[in-house]
């Protein structure tokens, strides 16, 4: 007990204390402090007078302790769901139902989870148990009626298992003798008969095109006023329909909008983990994360309507071409006040690119406030700080519904945000690069677990918020959707380069800082996290696969013009400009012609050529054997390139001032022919 007069103790209220080993398992423990307060000892013993912090009152600290699981083995984990303290560790069941598919299947989860049933009866006997053993039989059973139920409202896709869904129903047969009259039974046949239902309708909606994909499950079946059940609508109209940029700021903005927030909401959040998101090009895994891939082919898709859009006519005249150009900077601004970043980001994205950014005639003719409005939005997205801008803006927009007032219409709150998705899938993945899976003495990290489910809680919440659209489809702004000309990143150059030729200077292209980075250098956190866990080795991230996506920015081909005096020509991964940190994160692509494909890799201090070669080689799916074959070469600005001998330390031999860009080119005399998988 401490006491004090008038003034309260300045003491966190949690406080770490260390780890504890427990049959094999490992927890971290700490202290919590909850105060409180006393009144003076001539209060009168009724409670009649109020308490008042007078000068003879005193605080009462009383110390909890308080273990959270770290790291264990599957069975040790799966017992926790049952007989773990909730009130001491609330996150431990959200956590791991968020994230077990990242280390264990379903179908194992349940054979460990769901006790056998009981022996039937003869007729006639009754069974006789002691009270004690009873009571604890039918607690378990209660605790795991209570994780099912958990698990079939929160993550319901988690059971599907075409075509007979034997998981699910392992769970309905149990659920059907433990508790038989339970809303979790219920619910777990109803999710069977909607499966069994919908699985044809599902399959072939996925066989169909990704572009719009849902998770296979009833809840996600579109709605026929969707954007998403209006595409065979879409499909039917004319393609000499009127243009994308014939239609209104708001019309278009707000068509963007509502294909963004269904798209988002219809998001697995298992999919955005880094193990499973960085699977996504490795052969066969086509059908890896559809949810997350159609976010990202929706951002291509906007990104690819304002190339074609600006690019796609070139005997426009430069102020033509500026009128285009202003209009989707409002579009972009009009994205921004509906809370819209998805499309925000493409939009910029796009007109930051460099086909686009090099026009300095069409620039050039734009009058001073849409130039104001682009700067100020290109902003927002700033890779300075690990994006801190974007991410406080972020924040920003999530406390306007948290400060409402308690009397506030839920109508009259702003609908959203949507979000930028790529910067979640960059944050997962860095955190499946910088942690290891396993601990020594085989054990699960699950405070990695932890680490990822916050992220995922976080993007779970923005789904709920974005269900407060109401927006309704305009199907012919769907059509020119669909129908605007895409251009290649190669043919937008060439375009580009026959609109305005190479000139030897580019002063009227907006100054903006775009230097949209990929290159992070590892907390101190992270990376005292991965030095305490000798026994497990991270994986890389197989991030960033188009130049157009939410984890890659446009990127331009390698022959460039950029202007002196300019910003960079096209944005692109900024250096590390410390060698403080142990390990960052850094792109490699292969020089072939299959366009501008990179992938990331981790590079630690200790890390020579020869490994980094054989592990790009792997992410490209080349053959390693063929390590050998190859060189490395650093981009450095200026179209330079910095050789890196085959002994060498990469970390310590890269440029400092450089891109984290590096380019993996064959040696003069190698035969073999390079085959990469396709982004």
């Amino acid at each position: 007990m401490e006491r004090t007069t008038s003034k309260e103790l300045a003491l966190a209220p949690l406080q770490d204390w260390g780890e504890e080993t427990e049959d094999g398992a490992v927890y971290s423990v700490s202290l919590r402090r909850q105060r409180s307060q006393r009144l003076s000892p001539g209060a009168g013993p009724r409670g009649t007078q109020a308490p008042s912090p007078g000068a003879d009152t005193f605080l009462h600290y009383r110390t909890s302790k308080v273990r959270a699981l770290r790291a264990a083995r599957l069975e040790r984990l799966v017992r926790e769901l049952v007989s773990g303290d909730r009130e001491q560790d609330p996150g431990f069941v959200p956590a791991f139902l968020a994230t077990h598919r990242a280390f264990v299947p379903t179908a194992r989860v349940l054979d460990l989870l769901l006790p056998p049933p009981p022996p039937p009866l003869p007729p006639g006997v009754e069974i006789k148990k002691t009270e004690g053993r009873d009571l604890t039989f039918n607690n378990n059973l209660r605790a795991v009626v209570s994780v099912l139920g958990s698990w079939l409202r929160d993550y319901p896709q988690d059971f599907w298992d075409p075509p007979a869904h034997s998981d699910l129903g392992s769970v309905c047969t149990f659920l059907g003798w433990a508790a038989p009259s339970g809303a979790e039974a219920r619910e777990a046949e109803k999710l069977l008969g909607d499966f069994l239902k919908n699985a044809e309708p599902q399959q072939e909606e996925e066989e169909r095109s990704q572009t719009w994909a849902g998770h296979p499950g009833v809840a996600q079946i579109p709605r026929p006023d969707s954007p998403v059940g209006c595409l065979e609508e879409v499909e039917g109209l004319v393609r000499e329909g009127p243009e994308l940029l014939d239609f209104s700021v708001d019309d278009v903005a707000e068509q963007l909008t509502l294909m963004d927030a269904e798209l988002f909401s219809r998001v697995r959040p298992f999919e955005c983990l880094g193990s499973v998101w960085s699977q996504r090009d490795r052969p066969g895994a086509t059908g890896t994360a559809s949810t997350v891939r159609a976010t990202v082919t929706q951002f291509n898709t906007v990104t690819g309507c304002v190339l074609g859009s600006v690019l796609g006519s070139p005997g426009l005249a430069a102020p033509q071409r500026a009128q285009r150009l202003e209009k989707w900077i409002r579009i972009a601004q009009r994205c921004r006040e509906l809370r819209n970043f998805s499309s925000l980001r493409a939009i910029l994205s796009a007109l930051q690119s460099n086909p686009i950014y090099r026009l300095k005639h069409s620039w050039g003719a734009l009058s001073r406030e849409p130039l104001s409005t682009f700067r100020k939005l290109s902003q927002i997205f700033s890779d300075e700080n690990n994006h801190l801008s974007s991410r406080e803006i972020l924040s920003q927009e999530e406390a306007t519904e948290e400060n409402a007032p308690p009397g506030s219409l839920p109508s009259k709150l702003p609908p959203g945000p949507i979000p930028y998705l790529g910067t979640f899938l960059t944050d997962l993945v860095m955190l499946d690069t910088a942690l290891p899976d396993m601990l020594e003495g085989d054990l699960i990290n699950f405070e990695k677990r932890r680490k990822e489910w916050e992220i995922l809680a976080h993007i779970q919440q923005l789904q709920r918020r974005c269900q407060s659209y109401c927006l309704s489809s305009h199907l012919p702004i769907l059509a020119a959707l669909r129908t605007q000309r895409q251009l290649s990143e190669e043919q937008s150059y060439r375009i580009s380069r026959v609109i305005e030729p190479p000139a030897a200077s580019c002063p009227s292209s907006p100054r903006v800082r775009r230097r949209i980075s990929l290159t992070k250098r590892l907390s101190a956190k992270l990376s005292r996290e991965r030095g305490s866990s000798p026994g497990g080795s991270p994986r890389d991230p197989s991030s960033s696969t188009s130049s157009l996506s939410p984890a890659s920015p446009p990127s331009s081909p390698r022959t460039r013009d950029p202007p002196p005096g300019s910003p960079p020509a096209s944005p692109g991964p900024q250096g590390p400009s410390t060698k403080g940190s142990e390990a960052c994160v850094v792109r490699v692509s292969i020089d072939n012609d299959h366009g501008n494909l990179y992938r990331s890799i981790l590079l630690t201090s200790q890390d020579k050529a020869p490994s980094v070669v054989q592990r790009a080689l792997e992410k490209h799916n080349v053959a390693q054997p063929w390590a050998q074959d190859y060189q490395l070469f650093q981009a450095l600005p200026g179209d330079r390139e910095l050789l890196i001998p085959d002994n060498a330390n990469v970390f310590y031999a890269m440029s400092p001032a450089g891109p984290g860009d590096f380019v993996l080119r064959r040696k003069e005399g190698a035969r073999h022919t390079t085959s990469v998988s396709p982004a």
